[in-house]
């Protein structure tokens, strides 16, 4: 009976022993777990609170004009200034020294504060004419006289886009539509908001060989002027010409473009003709019977009204 008491409280320790050191291991791993949490959400915090840094790139000092240059102007007479590019933004080609190249002359506009590329300039002084350049395989450049009220003002000036107009005795037509002035007295600068325009006595135009004759055969005929068109503005004219004759309220001259015409009549009032075309629901005086109608014969209207 002894044995058997000496043996059980061995057995209890034993037991005990080993649940005490499983608590403990389970509570190590938490606390364990806790400060690694607790140590990553400092780390994270630290990274967010702390500036990003940025790798500085190597720069090259590139030459730039320092306001806009026009077609036709000589390096040399260009304002320059130096402006450091990020050596891997520099676009291909751009030039970094204008050395050897400031007795060459641009042949199309520099734009301020931007590389500019061999494309922009020419050494050859052939190709140097601005004028020359600026004409596309197939147009002309023709020059005209002009006042300031023909150039409207002298709003009309290079790079503006008109409508050339023939003012005759009797009448006033579109002889060319969306023109381009190349150059006005041989300023090939926009017209600048900064300050008035200044009204030239010539203006050279970009038109096609068709608006070469046009506009040089209706010279001797009265005098030019110019209407000026919005930069958006791609529409065409309704009607192309206006008479004297309508502006005293005598009719207006229906002509293909005025709308659909779906029918044309002509009545007589106290031995008066009168004639009207239906466009759009409405009668309109017209001179002449528009394109497509045609006017019968009395002796011919009676025989198909008695068809009828």
């Amino acid at each position: 009976m002894a044995l058997k008491k000496a043996i059980k409280p061995i057995r209890r320790r034993t037991q005990s022993g080993g649940m005490l050191n499983m608590v403990l291991l389970c509570v190590t791993a938490i606390v364990c777990a806790l400060l690694l949490n607790q140590r990553s959400e400092v780390q994270v915090s630290d990274n967010q609170m702390k500036p990003a840094i940025v790798a500085e790139f190597d720069t090259v000092s590139v030459p730039v004009p320092a306001q806009y240059v026009p077609t036709g102007t000589k390096l040399r007479a260009v304002q320059f200034q130096q402006v450091a590019y990020p050596r891997h933004q520099l676009p291909v080609g751009a030039f970094v020294s204008l050395e050897g190249y400031l007795d060459s002359t641009t042949i199309a506009p520099l734009p301020a504060n931007l590389p500019i590329f061999p494309e922009n300039i020419t050494k050859d002084g052939v190709s140097s004419n601005p004028v020359v350049e600026s004409i596309p395989a197939g147009m002309r450049a023709i020059t005209i006289q002009v006042d300031a009220t023909s150039s409207v003002e002298g709003w009309a000036g290079s790079g503006s886009i008109v409508d050339v107009l023939l003012i005759e005795n009797k009448k006033t037509s579109v002889i060319a539509e969306k023109v381009r002035i190349i150059s006005a007295e041989r300023s090939l600068t926009p017209v600048s908001a900064d300050s008035s325009p200044s009204v030239p006595n010539t203006v050279t135009l970009l038109v096609t060989q068709e608006q070469c004759l046009a506009i040089n055969t209706a010279v001797p005929l009265g005098r030019i002027a110019f209407a000026l068109r919005g930069t958006s503005d791609g529409d065409r004219w309704i009607d192309p010409t206006y008479s004297s004759e309508e502006l005293k309220g005598k009719g207006r001259i229906v002509r293909k473009g005025q709308g659909d015409i779906n029918g044309y009549v002509s009545v007589k009032d106290n031995g008066v003709e009168k004639k009207f075309a239906l466009s759009e629901g409405r009668w309109i005086p017209t001179e002449n019977a528009p394109e497509g109608f045609f006017v019968a014969e009395e002796k011919d209207a009676k025989a198909r009204f008695k068809a009828d």
